[in-house]
C-alpha cells in the first residue's frame, strides 16, 4: 500500500482580518502608555503636595518672625522683625503666591491622573511651574543672602552679625529659606516630571 503524503496549505491572512488586529495592537501600546503617564501624573501630584506644605512653612515662618530683646534703653527698644527688610517682604510675598498657586494648580494635576494623554493640561502646569520656580529661587536666593550676613556679618560694609542677641528670630529667617529650598527642588522635578509626560506625547 502506498503512504499517503501530507500536504501543508498556508492560507494567506486576508486584509480584513489585518485591519482587525492593527486596532487591537494599538489599543495595548495606548493602554500601557495611558499607565505610565497616569503614574507620572499621580507622583506629580504628591511632589505638588509636598511642595505646597514646604512653601507654606516658609512663608508662615518667616512671616511670623518677630524678636524683642529683654533689655531696652530710655529711647531704645531692640526689637528685629521680618519687615525691617525689603528683600524678606519680598520672601512673604513671593512665597505666598508660589503656595496659593500650588494649592490652585492641583485640580490640573488630577485631571492628568484621569486623562493621562491630555497634553492641555500637563503643557499648562510645566510652563506656570517654570515661572514658579524662578520666583522661589530669587526669593530664597536673596533671603540667603541676608541670613548669611546676619550670621557672620560684613566687616567691610560695617554690618555686625546680629545672630549672637536674636538668635531666635535668626533660627527662623534660616528654617524660612531652607523650606523654600526643598520648594525649589520639589518643583524642579516637577517641571522634569512634566516634561518626560510630554516627551512622547
Amino acid at each position: 500500500m502506498e503512504k499517503k503524503e501530507s500536504t501543508t496549505i498556508d492560507v494567506a491572512q486576508t486584509s480584513k482580518e489585518i485591519k482587525g488586529k492593527a486596532p487591537l495592537l494599538g489599543a495595548t501600546v495606548e493602554h500601557a502608555r495611558g499607565g505610565y503617564k497616569r503614574g507620572i501624573a499621580i507622583f506629580d501630584l504628591i511632589l505638588r503636595i509636598s511642595a505646597f506644605t514646604s512653601a507654606l512653612a516658609a512663608t508662615v515662618a518667616m512671616g511670623t518672625t518677630e524678636q524683642t530683646l529683654p533689655f531696652f534703653t530710655q529711647f531704645f527698644q531692640f526689637q528685629a522683625s521680618y519687615d525691617d527688610l525689603p528683600t524678606f517682604s519680598f520672601f512673604v510675598i513671593a512665597m505666598a503666591i508660589v503656595t496659593s498657586y500650588l494649592i490652585l494648580s492641583a485640580p490640573f494635576s488630577i485631571v492628568c491622573i484621569a486623562r493621562p494623554l491630555a497634553a492641555g493640561p500637563r503643557l499648562l502646569l510645566i510652563i506656570f511651574d517654570t515661572v514658579m520656580v524662578t520666583l522661589t529661587t530669587s526669593a530664597a536666593g536673596s533671603s540667603a543672602a541676608i541670613v548669611y550676613l546676619a550670621h557672620n556679618g560684613n566687616s567691610g560694609a560695617n554690618w555686625l552679625e546680629i545672630c549672637q542677641q536674636f538668635d531666635d528670630f535668626c533660627q527662623r529667617i534660616s528654617g524660612a529659606v531652607v523650606a523654600a529650598f526643598i520648594t525649589v527642588v520639589l518643583l524642579v522635578f516637577m517641571v522634569v516630571l512634566s516634561a518626560v509626560a510630554l516627551r512622547k506625547h
